[in-house]
């Protein structure tokens, strides 16, 4: 038993040390942007640490001015607000290649959250992302499927989310429900250091 319970500990000792002496992939240096909108800007401060992955691809697409005149062309009320991917004539704009899901990073899809878009496929992030207007559990991740990864939270400006939420929606372009009847534009995204 005591040979066991030693053996259980060496092995435990090596597995952390392993951890500790393996490269990490370093946290993006930016904390926080600021979403400017035709309704009203708000600020999101970013999980470099929990995220580091979906972060530093975010940057690299605000840095890029990628989000520049694109819309929110998907507004849910008590669900999402999604955007990022399309222009003003819901054309999609250019992206990089997919992302890896980082949904089990201990970060919830609560209100006020923000997190990576994606299709069906786990892995399948770019771009667009989208802003939790509820709790929505339902998007974490579980045992036998693959979340959606969060990586920000609003810290100002949720009031200007609320208005976004409750704007007229239906068909628009070649969205055929839940778009917002009038553009609400991403005017542009910088960083805050």
């Amino acid at each position: 038993m005591k040979y066991l319970l030693a053996t259980i500990l060496l092995v435990s000792s090596g597995s952390l040390l392993a951890q500790e002496t393996a490269p990490a992939t370093p946290a993006p240096t930016a904390s926080r942007v600021r979403v400017d909108t035709s309704m009203g800007s708000f600020t999101i401060r970013l999980e470099t640490q929990r995220a580091p992955l979906t972060v530093d691809n975010f940057l690299k697409y605000v840095r890029a001015g990628h989000y520049e005149g694109t819309v929110f062309h998907r507004v849910i009320r008590n669900f999402v607000a999604q955007g990022g991917g399309y222009t003003t004539a819901f054309e999609a704009k250019p992206t990089q290649g997919a992302l890896a899901n980082e949904s089990g990073n201990g970060l919830l899809n609560r209100r006020g959250t923000v997190g990576m878009a994606r299709s069906e496929a786990p892995h399948s992030g770019n771009c667009q992302f989208f802003i939790n207007l509820a709790d929505n559990p339902d998007l974490n991740p579980i045992p036998t499927r693959w979340g959606y990864a969060v990586f920000g939270e609003i810290v100002e400006g949720m009031d200007v989310v609320d208005r976004i939420a409750h704007v007229p929606t239906g068909e628009w372009g070649p969205f055929k429900e839940d778009a917002p009847l009038k553009p609400i534009v991403i005017e542009k995204i910088t960083v805050v250091e």
